[in-house]
């Protein structure tokens, strides 16, 4: 494929406004701070960029080039944001790899990816040891690295991913361009009103789907800010949303419950505007939001297609029914089919196995013969993934996950 225009470019981005604030640090800066400690560490576009600048100058002196993986085993931090962008600048594919992954099972992830180097944080060193691969740097040797400088005459292509993505227990292993990346960025942009203005922490890591792609990168592909923290407490989230005036809140049901729990919730939610939770949503989960006029609206996604569907943002909890409550629709772009067991397209109302086709879809998987052939995730079949997920779609088109 020939070279692709990026937008989702923090150089681009430090160019328009370079004093803007793209990242909140709020980790702690000692081990067993007592919770709602948080310390604001700022790092503005122009920051950021400059961080990733002299990223890609290190890989490129430890000979990572275009074409080649990069893995990164660590918990949220900025710099884990900066090997993202320095691997775009390079060609390179940027591969995280959850720090949740267990001796036994982080091994699965690179059964099918073949990395150039693997870049850790130091505290992942008893994970890292069970790690097939030799390669391995920490972050701290990285920065040390005295950099080559990035030869500007070459432009990305989507000749090879721009990220690879594995599921929760380390399989399967999806590939993504930097097309559906950009593809999913705009869908937050469409179905929610992501804008410069927001303020959104991050609740999961940046090693998944919906944390990386749904609401980190969504973020700074529109300028907003992102709050984060190594590691999701949900009394300094709480702190940090009411100390930064958060306006956008997106997460699984347990953290919104969570943060719904804590006794500094009613500050935290004096600036929000609107929350965006993985369906279904239990009614409980959401109420005390609801009660507090913030709308708050289901989405649904999967590791092969961050963001599949959206409902609309409702401050109405009349009639409001757990187990009957639709994920939505599918966003802007984002094609889905209902077919029943032979495979026939179902028409109007319907049950059946859930299909969706569109841009903003992962590439394939990794190991795309054997995974394909899996029974516990779905395949890639004529430009349409087939999820294995059940759902029903009412008359109106909404859709409702069995």
């Amino acid at each position: 494929m020939g070279a692709t225009t990026v937008t989702l470019s923090l150089a681009r981005r430090a160019d328009h406004f370079p004093d803007r604030t793209a990242v909140v640090d709020i980790s702690e800066r000692r081990l067993h701070a007592p919770t709602e400690t948080i310390h604001e560490d700022r790092v503005s576009y122009e920051e950021l960029s400059t961080i990733a600048e002299r990223t890609a100058e290190r890989l490129a002196a430890r000979e990572v080039e275009a074409g080649d993986t990069v893995c990164l085993v660590t918990r949220n931090r900025v710099p884990a944001l900066a090997l993202c962008f320095a691997c775009r600048r390079l060609g390179a594919t940027f591969a995280p790899i959850s720090h949740l992954l267990t001796p036994a099972t982080v091994e699965r992830p690179f059964d099918v990816i073949e990395p150039e180097l693997v870049v850790a944080e130091a505290a992942q060193r008893d994970l890292v040891r069970s790690i097939p691969f030799d390669r391995v740097v920490t972050l701290e040797e990285l920065a040390e690295t005295e950099g080559e400088p990035v030869d500007r005459g070459e432009r990305p292509t989507d000749a090879t991913p721009a990220l690879v993505l594995h599921g929760e227990t380390g399989r399967p292993v999806a590939g993504y361009s930097i097309t559906a990346i950009e593809q999913n960025c705009i869908t937050g942009v469409v179905a929610w009103g992501l804008a410069a203005n927001d303020v959104v922490p991050l609740t999961t890591p940046l090693s998944t789907a919906d944390g990386l792609v749904r609401v980190a990168l969504s973020v700074l592909y529109v300028g907003g800010t992102l709050l984060l923290d190594r590691a999701f407490d949900p009394g300094d989230a709480t702190t940090a949303m009411a100390a930064a005036d958060a306006t956008l809140l997106c997460g699984r049901e347990r953290a919104i419950r969570d943060i719904a729990a804590e006794s500094g919730f009613d500050d935290a939610v004096d600036s929000l505007k609107r929350v965006v939770c993985e369906g279904p949503i239990d009614d409980e989960a959401v109420a005390a939001y609801r009660d507090r006029d913030v709308p708050v609206a289901p989405v649904y996604g999967r590791l092969e297609c961050p963001t599949a569907m959206s409902g609309g943002f409702d401050t109405d909890p009349s009639g409001f029914d757990a187990d009957s409550a639709p994920v939505g629709r599918p966003v802007p772009s984002c094609r889905a089919r209902l077919v029943d067991e032979a495979g026939t397209v179902l028409e109007g109302a319907a049950d059946g196995q859930l299909q969706l086709s569109g841009p903003m879809l992962a590439d394939g998987y990794m190991d795309s013969a054997e995974t394909d052939a899996a029974a516990d995730h779905g395949r890639f079949v004529d430009g349409w993934f087939h999820t294995g997920d059940r759902f029903h779609r009412d008359g109106d088109g909404s859709y409702q996950l069995r």
